[in-house]
């Protein structure tokens, strides 16, 4: 009976973290995209200028951290997997908090290139964006599993999480260097 009522409190304790991570998986995009569209009153107050540096650099490093917590796990070092996973999951939190207020106080930048470098550029963009937006729920649920050890689960999420998570953040690097020129 006790093992009843113990998966049954932890079933409810998933819901409700579950629900949290649903809620925030839509309200993450959703305020990044008003972002674009809120007028800019007062960001010629506040210098942000030196922002997308930092996102790159935080890019560059949550990229590590994952490569660093993956050969961590292959060699089944859980601890040094643990603590790279979350550094870079606090990485990808302080970028965030960063784009927000990048995007709040300073000017939209406009990619000026020409030719094939264009279309690789928005390309690398639009994938950047989508896979961007589809990673928070799949790192919140990596993260929340790993956690509350359940191992399977985690284990299974983040065959996926990781090279999507990946991605968006060497090509936020990559989306940076192309349009790092264009920056007034």
């Amino acid at each position: 009976m006790n093992t009843v009522k113990a998966n049954s409190t932890a079933a409810s304790k998933d819901k409700k973290y579950l629900v949290l991570i649903a809620i925030l998986s839509v309200l993450i995009p959703v305020v990044v995209a008003m972002l674009f569209f809120m007028p800019k009153e007062g960001s010629d107050k506040v210098d942000v200028s030196f922002l997308p540096t930092l996102h790159a650099i935080l890019n560059s490093m949550t990229a590590i951290a994952l490569v660093i917590g993956y050969i961590n796990i292959r060699r089944g070092n859980i601890r040094n997997h643990r603590a790279a996973m979350l550094t870079a999951f606090g990485l990808s939190a302080i970028f965030l908090v960063s784009y927000v207020t990048y995007h709040f106080l300073g000017e939209r930048t406009i990619y000026g290139g020409e030719g094939a470098l264009k279309y690789f550029y928005y390309f690398v963009l639009l994938t950047h964006i989508v896979l961007a937006v589809v990673i928070v729920p799949l790192v919140l649920l990596s993260v929340y599993f790993a956690l509350t050890d359940q191992v399977k689960r985690h284990r299974r999420i983040s065959r996926l999480t990781f090279p999507i998570w990946l991605y968006v953040a060497v090509t936020g690097v990559l989306v940076y260097i192309l349009i790092s020129p264009y920056y007034v």
